[in-house]
């Protein structure tokens, strides 16, 4: 059988896989697998992909709203409406000499001629005779309580609320005249905005625009009034009613934060800049560029102030500096200070020496403190200004306000006024010791925060601005 050289148990599993072989044959397992097979291949259903229907050529394409584009109603898109927005609106001023004509001068050539002519009166009858009127260094302090009383004696009235300039107003400038009341104010867009309180009408404001940015500093000339010095950060310029034209006395790329004259006929300036310089600017010279830069170690310069005195020392204010300076120890490097007021945390907004002696300066700072210090009693400031006294207040104006600056009252050596955000809206009085003299308010016309405050010279007069552009007059009814 071809088998007997096999084991018996590979003859036994040969024989189990041809009897299994037989049985699954007799099964007929495979032909009826197949016939299954082809069952179910007859009844599958052919399936198809149903084709995509091709995009005509002309199809019209889905609407969408203009919102929805960014476009105005004009068809002009949203971006370039702002931009001729932002060109109209904010108007970029030629250098050079700038005509004195208001910024509506078709409607309010008679009204604005008439304010100018006021102008020009009342600084005529001033010039040469104003600086009488300030109190001499000798002259006795006002008593406080006599003090006191003449603040009381200040009111805010409805008539005496104006909106004068467009927008936030970041500062401001009263004129000398005891006959008329004349304020100025500059806004954050460069505009200067003149009012004459006493003209009760509608017509007693109009507005000018001799700058192309935020006008930071203003100030009538110690030596004639009928000159308004204005900074913004592009120049310096000097408003001259008697020619009717804002002249160019310094021009910088984007960089002036205030200034300060040096000599009592206000030929000669010091000038803070932003990158922490200061520069010595002189009117009798041609041109527009400064005498002298000089780099004082700062990283940027917010205020200056000269010494009401001793005009060749100026205080400066920056980020978390505030130091004295000879201006004749200028040099264009490694200018040093002569004295130091240390302890400040954070960036200050402003320092200024008293008004009368210079003997102390009050500063602002964004540590939500007002610091005070003073001379001790010395002949020069070299070296003798130390800190005497540290004040809480809040000073978070925040974004959309200008930041608080204390200014000394003129008329009183130790006394200073600044803006408050407590509520009901008020301006606050302090005396250099820290004690709160005085708040100004009146929730029936004062609503707003007025961050800048500006006194009169000789007068119980106090001006406030708001951000809205607003100006309030605080006076003796």
């Amino acid at each position: 059988d071809g088998c007997s050289h096999l084991s018996a148990y590979e003859r036994k599993r040969l024989k189990n896989i041809t009897e299994n072989a037989k049985f699954f044959a007799a099964l007929k397992l495979h032909e009826s697998a197949a016939r299954l097979h082809q069952i179910t291949t007859k009844r599958q259903t052919r399936v198809t992909k149903r084709a995509k229907p091709k995009k005509a050529e002309d199809e019209t394409v889905r609407r969408r709203s203009m919102r929805l584009q960014r476009v105005e109603p004009s068809g002009i898109p949203v971006v370039e409406v702002l931009a001729q927005l932002g060109a109209e609106e904010y108007p970029q001023v030629t250098a050079g000499p700038f005509p004195m004509v208001p910024e509506n001068e078709m409607e309010n050539s008679k009204l604005t001629e008439e304010l100018l002519t006021t102008w020009m009166r009342i600084s005529e009858l001033e010039t040469g005779c104003w600086l009488l009127l300030l109190p001499p260094i000798t002259k006795t302090l006002t008593m406080l309580c006599r003090y006191q009383d003449s603040l009381n004696s200040m009111v805010l009235s409805q008539e005496n609320v104006r909106k004068v300039v467009k927008y936030r107003v970041c500062s401001m400038a009263i004129h000398p005249s005891e006959s008329l009341l004349f304020v100025a104010a500059g806004d954050k867009t460069g505009q200067i905005g003149l009012w004459n309180v006493s003209c009760r009408s509608e017509e007693g404001a109009q507005v000018f625009v001799p700058h192309s940015f935020a006008v930071t500093c203003m100030q009538f000339s110690p030596c004639n009034p009928a000159h308004l010095l204005s900074l913004s950060m592009e120049s310096l310029r000097c408003g001259d009613v008697t020619r009717t034209v804002f002249d160019e006395i310094c021009r910088s790329e984007e960089n002036l934060s205030s200034f300060d004259f040096l000599e009592e006929n206000a030929c000669s300036a010091i000038v803070g800049c932003w990158d922490g310089s200061v520069a010595v600017v002189d009117r009798r010279t041609s041109g527009t560029s400064s005498e002298l830069s000089a780099d004082i170690g700062f990283k940027r310069t917010r205020t200056v102030h000269v010494h009401p005195v001793k005009k060749q020392y100026f205080v400066a204010a920056g980020s978390e500096d505030v130091c004295i300076y000879d201006v004749r120890c200028l040099k264009p490097s490694g200018t040093r200070p002569v004295s130091s007021l240390k302890g400040h945390t954070k960036s200050v907004a402003s320092a200024y020496f008293s008004p009368v002696t210079g003997s102390r300066v009050v500063t602002v700072c964004a540590d939500d403190t007002l610091r005070y210090g003073g001379d001790g009693g010395g002949d020069h400031p070299d070296g003798k200004y130390q800190l005497v006294g540290v004040l809480l207040h809040n000073n978070n104006t925040g974004r959309w306000l200008t930041r608080f600056q204390a200014v000394w009252d003129p008329r009183q050596e130790d006394c200073f006024v600044v803006g408050s955000m407590a509520r009901p809206r008020q301006v606050e009085v302090f005396q250099d010791t820290g004690m709160l003299l005085h708040t100004f308010s009146n929730p029936d016309c004062l609503s707003s925060v007025c961050s800048i405050n500006v006194l009169h010279p000789s007068k119980n007069i106090l001006v406030g601005g708001n951000s809205s552009g607003r100006l309030h007059v605080f006076k003796e009814e």
